[in-house]
């Protein structure tokens, strides 16, 4: 793994790269609201996107960053991962490039490539998109995905509490692939009577990626 540091209008953040021994296309990963980039379904996804040909470039919020509790509002989380696609176009410039998150930090990869010119990205996944908050079913949050034009794919379990199957498939935009995972809670946990396990579960989610990414750049995508 590579650490680097990038610039954001809000001050600099980290990097941890976790570089795929040859590369065909680089994915940035952005964490969600209860963790950082260091957390160990952070680590574990990266590693299993760069064994499969992906370079991952995890990377901290403003607020994870400087060990603070209280989220960054919405228009710095954007902006920061603005900056990262921007060093990491930069560094890979002849790699597709594509731009995901956990949770919030794919919630606000949407919002970017709804309301940006993103040159050079491909595609957009969503691992565990957080439709609302616990306990408060809505559809809120995905008022602004009709303008999310990019191919996408929203990886999502059928135990996530933060947003039924059912719900979702209602609010995705026109070019969205939907990959289910079976028995897996928004964090991509698994109940012992289902007779997954943890591994089993994230090497699939890496595997969707994985495809997802082969035929964006391909050409061949299907949603």
């Amino acid at each position: 793994m590579i650490t680097q540091t990038v610039s954001t209008p809000t001050g600099d953040v980290s990097l941890a790269i976790d570089a795929a021994a040859a590369p065909t296309a680089v994915v940035t990963l952005a964490h969600g609201a209860g963790a950082d980039m260091h957390h160990v379904f952070m680590r574990e996804v990266a590693a299993r996107l760069a064994a499969r040909g992906l370079t991952c470039v995890r990377h901290q919020f403003p607020y994870t960053e400087a060990a603070r509790r209280r989220i960054d509002p919405k228009p710095v989380l954007v902006a920061t991962i603005g900056a990262v696609v921007e060093h990491v176009r930069a560094a890979w410039p002849t790699l597709p490039l594509f731009i995901a998150g956990k949770s919030m930090g794919g919630r606000m990869a949407t919002w970017l490539a709804a309301d940006s010119e993103l040159p050079g990205v491909r595609g957009v996944i969503l691992l565990g998109f957080p439709l609302h908050p616990r306990g408060a079913v809505s559809t809120e949050r995905a008022a602004h995905l009709p303008r999310l034009t990019l191919p996408s794919l929203f990886v999502h379990g059928t135990r996530d509490e933060l947003g039924a199957i059912e719900l979702l498939r209602t609010v995705l935009p026109p070019a969205a692939r939907l990959h289910v995972i079976e028995h897996a809670d928004h964090g991509f946990a698994v109940l012992k009577r289902s007779g997954r396990t943890g591994d089993a579960v994230l090497d699939e989610l890496a595997d969707a990626v994985t495809t997802f990414v082969t035929d964006v750049t391909r050409g061949t995508v299907r949603t």
